[in-house]
């Protein structure tokens, strides 16, 4: 199924209407455009597959963790069509020295978040596709995220912070391996 800019068009100005505002007043004229552009962005995910963005596989002789903490991302909540924001902190094992460059695991992030979402489907995602493409002895994927599903409508609590994990391969089975990383996960940045 693809975008059909449209359609968004012209639910949003359904929607602005049966919320009793006029859709053709000056502040909302291009309001369903706008929205309909914005949607088609947010949700690009909906039409990739995310394995596709770890395409770059290079052999390099490090079989140590890999760890790219505090990557950006910004989803949908599938519930109610509310944001949800925050970081993700993705580590890996290297097997047999195949590694991925960096840039891809926050594209991979991306992907997965780009679409209507669960942080808890974003986190298991990301690790299983990172376990399976990379052939990782091991993955550990945070994610951190606040949801404005609880912060502006709801329980109104912003804030409020929630913290999801995946863990794959021996760092399900090792526990001091998978304490050892989610140690340098939590860690404060250098340059704080």
């Amino acid at each position: 199924m693809s975008f059909d800019k449209a359609k968004i068009e012209q639910a949003v100005r359904m929607i602005l209407e049966a919320v009793g505002e006029d859709p053709d007043r000056e502040g909302l004229r291009g309001t369903p455009d706008r929205v309909a552009r914005m949607y088609e962005e947010i949700f690009a995910g909906l039409h990739k597959d995310p394995s596709a963005e770890l395409s770059a596989i290079f052999n390099e002789l490090h079989e140590e963790v890999v760890l790219v903490k505090d990557i950006p991302f910004y989803s949908m909540c599938e519930h109610h069509l509310v944001p949800f924001f925050g970081k993700a902190h993705v580590a890996y094992l290297p097997s047999n020295g195949r590694v991925t460059g960096l840039s891809k695991l926050a594209r991979l992030v991306e992907a997965v978040a780009r679409k209507p979402q669960l942080q808890e489907r974003i986190t298991s995602t990301i690790a299983d596709v990172l376990f399976e493409k990379v052939e990782a002895l091991g993955v550990i994927v945070m994610v951190e995220a606040e949801h404005m599903c609880m912060s502006m409508r709801g329980v109104n609590k912003p804030g409020s912070r929630t913290i999801t994990t995946a863990v794959r391969g021996i760092y399900a089975e090792n526990k001091d391996a998978r304490q050892e990383t989610m140690a340098l996960m939590c860690q404060s940045s250098l340059s704080n």
